[in-house]
C-alpha cells in the first residue's frame, strides 16, 4: 500500500484500535488510517460544523499565535497569502490582516473558490488541516506550485511522538484525522520539495521555498 504522504510502497500495519487500522511508512514515518476507513465528505462536513473556532474567540486566537507570531517575524511587509483550509471562521486570516497582510481564503467545504488556486502567494497557512488530507502528496505538490519563490508554507498539526500512547491519543480519536505526522515526516517533505524547514515551537513547521521575490 502506498504512503499517502511520500508515496512509498513499503507501508506496514502499525496498530489496530477498535475497528480502525493504522499503517506506518518506513520512509517518511507518517502514520495513516487505512484508506478504506476514511470518512466520506458528508461525515467530514458534519464533524467540522461541530468545531467552535470563532474569529473573535480570544482563546482560539492565542492558540493560532503559536503559528502566526513566528510567521509574521519572517514575512516582508504587506505580503499576500492564502489561508488554505480556513474553515467557517477564518480567525488566522483575521490575525494576519490585522498585521498588514492580505489573505485569500480557500476551503473545500466552506470557501470552495477555485479561482484562488490559480495565483501564487508569498505565504500559505494551513492550521489543523494537513491531518485531514486524504491525498497529502498531491496537496503538498499543490502548495509548491502555489508558493512564489521565497514564499513560506506555515503548518500546524499535532506531531505524533509516542507510539505507546497512540491508541489513547486525543488527536487520533477525531474521526476526520487520517494522517499523523512526525517532525521527521515534515522534514522529509521539506527535503523532497527543496524547501528549508524550521520548527519554531512544538507542532508548528515553517517551510520556505528557495528563490528570491521579484
Amino acid at each position: 500500500m502506498l504512503c499517502p504522504v511520500c508515496e512509498s510502497p513499503q507501508c506496514q500495519v502499525f496498530q489496530t484500535v477498535g475497528d480502525r487500522t493504522y499503517l506506518r511508512c518506513p520512509t517518511c514515518l507518517a502514520t495513516f488510517l487505512h484508506p478504506d476507513q476514511r470518512p466520506g465528505p458528508d461525515a467530514e462536513r458534519a464533524e467540522y460544523q461541530l468545531h467552535q473556532n470563532a474569529q473573535d474567540d480570544a482563546h482560539y486566537r492565542r492558540f493560532l499565535r503559536k503559528l502566526s507570531d513566528p510567521l509574521l517575524q519572517r514575512l516582508p511587509p504587506a505580503s499576500h497569502g492564502l489561508d488554505y483550509g480556513c474553515g467557517p471562521g477564518p480567525a488566522l486570516a483575521a490575525l494576519l490582516r490585522e498585521a498588514g497582510h492580505t489573505v485569500a481564503l480557500y476551503d473545500p467545504f466552506f470557501q470552495p473558490d477555485p479561482s484562488v488556486l490559480s495565483s501564487t502567494y508569498g505565504f500559505i497557512t494551513c492550521t489543523e488541516v494537513i491531518e485531514h488530507f486524504h491525498q497529502p502528496a498531491a496537496e503538498f505538490r499543490r502548495f509548491d506550485a502555489l508558493l512564489a519563490p521565497g514564499g513560506w508554507l506555515a503548518l500546524m498539526t499535532n506531531f505524533q511522538t509516542d507510539d505507546s500512547r497512540f491508541a489513547g491519543w486525543h488527536y487520533r480519536r477525531d474521526p476526520t484525522h487520517v494522517v499523523f505526522y512526525r517532525e521527521a515526516t515534515l522534514q522529509w517533505l521539506a527535503k523532497h520539495h527543496g524547501w528549508r524547514c524550521e520548527i519554531p515551537c512544538p507542532n508548528v513547521a515553517l517551510m520556505q521555498k528557495p528563490g528570491s521575490r521579484s
